[in-house]
């Protein structure tokens, strides 16, 4: 009788798929809707026994949707986004979007390496805004589902030329979304590149624990690990200075819900929203990496739903929607209001090529970058 020999590394994923199909965990993909090149655009959707479900789209490499209990048990997609392929073509709000190459904003689009400047396109006002017109945010992505060790995800890949967007270099950028038996919803990022380059990559999802749609986020608690921030000019271009955040309404260490100082009379928060203040800063985080140690945790009191996130990132950018207005239909139809969601977009601080003092974004040939950031979800 001849033997079937299976190799090595067939037994070892096959294992990982049984651990993980025995621990609850699920995955399955389908079309979501072609551009208008005739590309197919493909969602994966991941659960877990808890009842958390998480549907990613290659578009953007958009998380699209993102089901989580409350102390009940019941869910609610707490992300902002489109129920359809068209809403993410027509809409500027990087509704959960991968951005890159450059998240935030670059002073006037332009930086400088080894003696050479580049120029981004401007696409907010003066600034380049999260890697100009047609950033990572705007491309379809190549997707392969993956099992490992008591998570299931898929692993987006996208390969940006040399020059795209005036960025030098050829990047090679990989994006694992994957979801485990701990509510816990992990994005790593991995990228190379054949020339020196400048790379600040993150996720912007916008987040509503009460779900998305669901009135506003004034009465949902935060707390940042953030001893420091990097205040903005008008432009909303950082000064520089890393200042304590001890006596301002950007002091976030003791949790204070959004709306309690969202309207002071400061001018940080008009900067940000004008008309109405707001929040759009990036906090030096206090955790320096430690991605075991907890960075921040926004709380919903009616729902229980606590988000709580873990990243190896040096800053997160929090912003309360300032933009939404009300005009935007989203998921079932539902009106997105203003200060209608929250957003953690762990991230290197802006126009870090621009600023000597901040850590730097550089990347170089024969270096990996590597950003570990977990949202973790939990309900009581």
């Amino acid at each position: 009788m001849r033997k079937t020999l299976i190799p090595a590394i067939g037994l070892s994923l096959l294992a990982a798929a049984l651990q993980a199909n025995a621990a609850g965990l699920s995955a399955e993909h389908a079309a979501f809707g072609k551009m208008p090149d005739g590309t197919t655009v493909e969602k994966y959707t991941l659960r877990n026994s808890l009842g958390m479900q998480a549907t990613v789209i290659t578009y953007g490499g958009t998380l699209q949707s993102l089901l989580v209990p409350d102390k009940h048990g019941k869910t609610e997609d707490v992300v902002l986004g489109f129920d359809d392929l068209d809403g993410y073509l027509k809409g500027t709000s990087y509704f959960g979007a991968t951005i890159g190459r450059f998240g935030n904003r670059l002073a006037d689009g332009k930086f400088s390496l080894d003696g050479t400047t580049y120029q981004v396109p401007q696409n907010d006002k003066t600034n380049a805004l999260h890697g100009g017109p047609k950033g990572f945010d705007k491309q379809v992505w190549k997707a392969e589902q993956i099992k490992d060790k008591g998570w299931v995800g898929v692993k987006l890949t996208y390969v940006s030329a040399d020059g795209e967007m005036g960025f030098p270099g050829t990047l090679k950028t990989e994006v694992t979304y994957s979801l485990n038996e701990k509510n816990e919803l992990r994005i790593q990022y991995h990228a190379t590149t054949d020339k020196p380059t400048v790379l600040n990559l993150t996720n912007h999802s916008y987040f509503n624990l009460a779900g998305a749609g669901n009135g506003d986020i004034l009465d949902q608690v935060a707390m940042v690990k953030a001893s420091h921030y990097t205040p903005v000019n008008v432009k909303l271009i950082p000064t520089g200075d890393l200042p304590p955040v001890a006596g301002t309404p950007l002091d976030f260490l003791k949790p204070t819900a959004f709306g309690k100082r969202i309207r002071e009379d400061n001018e940080q928060l008009k900067f940000a929203e004008p008309t109405q203040g707001g929040y759009d800063h990036n906090w030096v985080l206090d955790t320096k990496g430690k991605v075991s140690a907890l960075a921040a945790e926004v709380v919903d009191p009616k729902s229980g739903r606590h988000l709580q996130l873990f990243t190896s990132e040096p800053g997160v950018q929090l912003y309360t929607g300032n933009f939404l207005d009300g005009t935007v239909k989203g998921k079932g139809g539902k009106i997105y209001p203003h200060w209608g969601a929250f957003t953690l977009e762990t991230q290197h601080y802006p126009d870090s090529p621009n600023q000597k003092g901040f850590p730097s974004t550089r990347l170089d040939p024969g270096k990996a970058y590597t950003q570990t950031t977990v949202f973790k979800f939990v309900s009581k």
